[in-house]
């Protein structure tokens, strides 16, 4: 009676998971980063919105009644 020996390692299966990215997963990052960062290099190009006065009133009396 023989004994069963062991297979060995597999080859790697083809046709698995694909690993590369598309063109836009690499691009978004990189064009939101640049946003970002000309933000940063010219600040007087990015201007804060004003509030509406009753939204402004309402936010201040929720802090009021939580006591900050």
């Amino acid at each position: 009676m023989s004994t069963p020996t062991h297979p060995g390692p597999r080859p790697a299966a083809r046709g698995g998971v694909d690993s590369r990215l598309p063109w836009w997963a690499l691009l978004l990052p990189v064009l939101a980063f640049a946003a970002l960062l000309a933000l940063i290099l010219d600040p007087a190009k990015a201007h804060a919105t004003t509030a509406d006065p009753a939204v402004t009133h309402l936010v201040e009396q929720i802090r009021h009644l939580t006591g900050r």
